[in-house]
């Protein structure tokens, strides 16, 4: 069957497509200007701890004319791409992550909070706006496993497949397959709420406001751990995110969240078979 004999159909909804290209644009950005407000003090604690001579799960730095990524007791070089890098004028830099990944590209605590923050009102606004629609409307439904899905046959089976980027076809490309509903719902309703709540934790005006947020995450160290770990996972799911559009056919996919039309992938002959498998 030609390309233009597929079938054009409605995959996703407008409040699923723009809240997906906000999201698109404002992670970027926070994720970004995050990475300059860690450069201010590159190393994570839990607990009470936070001061210079207290011992750091995790640190970016440098010793002399070497950086350095360790985390608990296992220490790598990164001399050129994290801790110690020349900028765009050659010049030998000392902060944890280059100015190419940071907002803004040279070092401002202050400019990179005031990004941070203003993006995080287009994170929250927009996020409970979807939240809501996606309860009323039924689309959590759709992003949940079910119980058939969650055994391990079907998820290794669905592993498998996509390690051999063999991906749904015909009807069923138009539903959610586990892997999709494992990282989605998690992003949506875990790793997206806990950036939030962790960074609302870090706000002395906050905890003034709400002290159990401390309570909540172990003091304000381990929410600042915590949200860089989310930071970590949400920065993965993207890597793998654009991958997977790249693999399964771009054109198709990032027209399906522009206009919402999908054009359906022809039934492979096998496709029942591996069902069944």
């Amino acid at each position: 069957m030609a390309m233009d004999e597929r079938p054009l159909v409605k995959r996703h909804r407008w409040p699923v497509r723009l809240w997906h290209w906000i999201n698109a644009v404002v992670v970027i950005v926070m994720l970004m200007s995050g990475l300059m407000i860690f450069n201010a003090h590159g190393r994570l604690y839990w607990g009470q701890y936070g001061a210079n001579s207290d011992r750091a799960w995790l640190e970016i730095g440098s010793t002399g004319s070497a950086g350095y990524l360790r985390v608990g007791a296992v220490q790598v070089p990164t001399t050129g791409v994290l801790g110690h890098w020349r900028n765009g004028d050659g010049v030998v830099q000392r902060r944890a992550f280059p100015g190419w990944a940071t907002i803004p590209t040279g070092y401002s605590l202050s400019a990179a909070r005031r990004w941070h923050l203003f993006f995080a009102w287009l994170l929250v606004v927009p996020g409970i706006a979807f939240w809501l629609w996606s309860f009323v409307r039924g689309h959590v439904r759709d992003l949940t496993p079910t119980r058939t899905e969650m055994t391990p046959r079907h998820v290794w089976a669905d592993i498998r497949n996509h390690a051999r980027l063999r991906f749904p076809a015909g009807r069923a490309a138009l539903k959610y397959n586990i892997l999709q509903k494992t990282s989605y719902f998690g992003v949506v309703f875990l790793i997206l709420p806990l950036l939030v709540l962790t960074g609302l934790a870090m706000s002395p005006a906050m905890d003034a406001a709400w002290p159990w947020l401390l309570d909540l995450f172990g003091g304000r160290q381990s929410a600042r751990s915590l949200h860089f770990i989310a930071m970590a996972l949400l920065a993965g799911f993207i890597v793998v995110h654009l991958l997977m559009v790249v693999l399964a056919g771009p054109v198709n996919e990032i027209r399906s969240m522009v206009t919402g039309w999908f054009r359906l992938p022809p039934e492979r002959a096998d496709a029942k078979a591996e069902e069944v498998a």
